[in-house]
């Protein structure tokens, strides 16, 4: 990744509404010279899912919690396809420490997040769960720091 890339994701980065033709004009480079970067940067993956950028909460799920599972090992693989099933796991991790997953969900309510909660404690190999209530969001998810670090020769 070059400078170029660099300026075109922090552009993208900074309004991702933003056209080819717009970035483009922002950066002083052709249309084609755009969309060309921006085919070779899907290729290498550097884009997350659109879904990233959808709100829990406006689809009805305002409570977010992070729950830490203690599984057996040998089960891990198929363990995290049954994880996967649950709809309101966002996302799931695994873990060096004491717990060897982290899931952060979401629930409509504390009975909901009870319902999702025994649905993990009943997949095969769970051992034990600890949730945690997520209570705001301090830190929103960013790469900007770190295109800015780039960008320096950091």
């Amino acid at each position: 990744m070059d400078g170029t890339d660099t300026r075109l994701l922090s552009a993208l980065a900074q309004d991702p509404r933003r056209t080819v033709v717009a970035l483009a004009q922002k950066l002083g480079l052709s249309r084609n010279t755009v969309q060309a970067r921006m085919a070779q940067l899907e290729k290498k993956h550097v884009f997350l899912s659109f879904e990233r950028r959808l709100n829990p909460v406006a689809l009805g799920y305002p409570l977010m919690a992070f729950i830490s599972v203690h599984v057996q090992q040998q089960k891990l693989g198929r363990l995290a396809g049954e994880i996967a099933a649950i709809p309101e796991v966002l996302e799931g991790y695994g873990l060096t420490g004491s717990a060897d997953l982290l899931l952060r969900v979401v629930a409509r309510d504390a009975e909901d997040l009870f319902r999702i909660n025994g649905k993990i404690l009943a997949c095969d190999g769970v051992e034990r769960a600890d949730t945690a209530l997520a209570m705001g969001e301090l830190i929103p998810f960013r790469v900007q720091p770190l295109l800015d670090r780039g960008s320096e020769g950091s």
